[in-house]
């Protein structure tokens, strides 16, 4: 389309068409109907159809969105992953304690969280260690026993040399669905939610285990790649992904941020820009389009 402008969504601002460089810099994100290899645009098929989906969805979760282009905003893809996911972790508690995280509590009720043994596996084949979640029942939905199983895991990569290679997949028919549903609003405190997510961290694991191992550290992909799923997996140094595989960041329906490190380790492969639309959108995308993002490395066959 020819139409070429900003669009304020309650302090958030999209560009649309062909805008110039310093609006391309300025808005969250842009719409375009045209091939664009700029990361700073999302292609989509209809913009006004996009944008109207977009109104709906920031006028019904306006503090989340903001609260989400704010960190994404602030920050920088070059720091080390700590103080990214420190702003990212104190933006979810802030979050936790809100209004619009307490309305989505009380439109699911009351739930019951399965418990099913074994949430993370490993085993060791020579210097290559495997590492696969393992509630494929729930499409391997992320726990916090599973956050702690998985931490025990890594902690062999992370700590012995002869581990050569780390490869992540999920058992089942997903990688991982993202966060258990029937989890959230289980931590009553959100500052203790905050130490859980920052002194028990494995996404903060999985950049040091990259720093060592580089593309020797590999996550392979399947089926629902989506939330928590994404985000760690994005910390690894090859993403391959399978083309059935679905990704997305589905937590502004939550009144929530990636909470996992996403806006870390994703902002670092696709930008802010396609971050923020993935979550103001809540648009999952296929492989083919995760791979010309940037997003995951390779496709298997």
């Amino acid at each position: 389309m020819s139409d070429s402008r900003l669009i304020d969504l309650g302090g958030i601002s999209i560009g649309v068409g062909d805008v110039d460089e310093s609006a391309l810099q300025q808005a969250t994100f842009t719409l375009v109907e045209a091939p664009c290899a700029d990361r700073r645009t999302v292609r989509v098929p209809d913009v006004e159809a996009a944008l109207d989906v977009l109104r709906e969805r920031v006028t019904w979760r306006p503090q989340t969105a903001a609260v989400c282009d704010d960190v994404l905003r602030a920050l920088d893809p070059a720091a080390p992953a700590f103080s990214g996911l420190i702003t990212e972790s104190l933006a979810y508690s802030t979050l936790q304690s809100g209004g619009e995280f307490a309305r989505w509590l009380a439109e699911r009720g009351p739930a019951v969280l399965p418990q099913i043994p074994d949430p993370v596996v490993a085993h060791r084949d020579g210097g290559t260690l495997h590492v696969a979640f393992n509630r494929p029942q729930r499409h391997n939905a992320f726990t916090t026993d599973a956050r702690a199983a998985m931490l025990e895991a890594l902690e062999v990569a992370r700590l012995d040399p002869s581990v050569t290679a780390l490869v992540l997949t999920g058992n089942g028919r997903s990688f991982c669905s993202g966060g258990d549903l029937a989890e959230f609003g289980t931590f009553a405190d959100p500052a203790s939610a905050h130490i859980a997510r920052t002194r028990y961290s494995p996404a903060l694991v999985l950049d040091e285990i990259t720093a060592r191992l580089g593309t020797a550290c590999r996550a392979e992909v399947h089926g629902q790649v989506l939330g928590s799923g994404l985000e760690m997996a994005a910390f690894c140094g090859t993403v391959v992904c399978h083309p059935d595989a679905v990704l997305g960041l589905p937590e502004l329906a939550l009144g929530l941020i990636p909470g996992a490190g996403g806006t870390v380790s994703i902002t670092r492969r696709i930008g802010r820009w396609r971050v923020a639309y993935l979550v103001l959108s809540g648009a999952t995308i296929d492989a083919v389009t995760a791979l010309d993002w940037g997003l995951v490395d390779v496709l298997s066959l």
